[in-house]
């Protein structure tokens, strides 16, 4: 490996050859959990205008798509783009309406993959049938937001799914083929170090293709903010960030996809903890504690794969 973990960018060039930039994308999704199929109070930390750029601009889709080509082909000389479908739940919609908007990417042969971000009771055999097809043509992966494999803490954080439900998307989801991502929060309210490291565990047991890495971290108009403000929140510090993310790579297969290590959040919307946006800094000591401890992604993977508390 380039690095020590199994970086997200590295998968891209030994796919392509070549460097791939990721576009975000709002395609106006809603989310069941926001507009009453589920709850309308929403996951407790949830504040999609912290890390989508067109997030409820009400800018077209297709105007979304061709303004970031521009940008990216102007700024970065990227010349192949991945549309990722990010904001709130992106197959919370009829099959035709998912059509639709899938659809738009073929107009653009700069696109060489669809990413969806969505829920895991937000699936079922008709959109997967859907999307399976796209990878006739292009790299499709399915993000679905776990955030913790403890049902317990699912609850807390009102995300309104568990963990077999998960288990029961993911199955589906590979019987038609298709990569499977999921999303992991660290330090969310109650977690113990134990707990992460379970989450690590039972991942590290499943078929799933990569993992993207969130650090819980407070945003204004959120649940969360008003926890933070009555001091009900212990907040990860960067150095506590840093020794679990690299027991957590340890635990994990080196063939998990890192689809990203270190969050971030917009700045105006960001309230705690600041060191979360010095991204360069936390994966420079990421990479240094790795270094210091002679290890890297899956280092421990065998030992404690046998030994996976389900």
């Amino acid at each position: 490996m380039e690095k020590r973990f199994y970086s997200f960018n590295q998968y891209l060039r030994e796919k392509f050859g070549k460097r791939i930039h990721r576009i975000s994308l709002d395609a106006g999704f809603s989310c069941p959990n926001i507009d009453g199929t589920l709850s309308k109070q929403g996951c407790i930390y949830c504040n999609n205008k912290a890390f989508s750029i067109h997030t409820r601009k009400i800018i077209p889709l297709r105007e979304q798509i061709v303004q970031s080509i521009s940008y990216y082909k102007r700024r970065m000389k990227v010349t192949n783009f991945i549309a990722y479908f990010q904001a709130f739940t992106n197959t919370h919609a009829s099959i035709d309406d998912l059509r639709e908007k899938y659809n738009v990417i073929r107009d653009f042969p700069e696109i060489v993959g669809l990413f969806i971000s969505t829920r895991p009771d937000c699936i079922d055999k008709e959109k997967l049938t859907l999307i399976s097809q796209y990878q006739r043509e292009y790299l499709v992966w399915i993000e679905y937001g776990l955030q913790t494999t403890h049902n317990r803490i699912l609850t807390l954080i009102n995300r309104n799914h568990t963990y077999e439900d998960f288990l029961k998307t993911l199955e589906l989801t590979r019987s038609y083929g298709i990569n499977v991502g999921v999303h992991i929060i660290l330090g969310l309210p109650q977690q113990s170090y134990e707990e992460m490291m379970i989450d690590a565990k039972r991942l590290a047991s499943l078929d799933i293709q990569g993992i993207k890495f969130h650090i819980l971290h407070v945003l204004k108009d959120t649940l969360l903010e008003n926890w933070y403000r009555e001091g009900r929140l212990n907040l990860l510090s960067k150095e506590e960030f840093v020794r679990i993310i690299c027991d957590f790579l340890e635990i994990i297969p080196p063939h998990f996809v890192i689809l990203r290590l270190v969050s971030t959040a917009n700045p105006a919307y960001l309230i705690a903890p600041k060191w979360i946006n010095q991204r360069s800094e936390v994966l420079h000591q990421i990479e240094k504690e790795l270094e210091k401890r002679g290890t890297y992604q899956g280092y421990r993977y065998r030992y404690e794969s046998t030994s996976c508390p389900h």
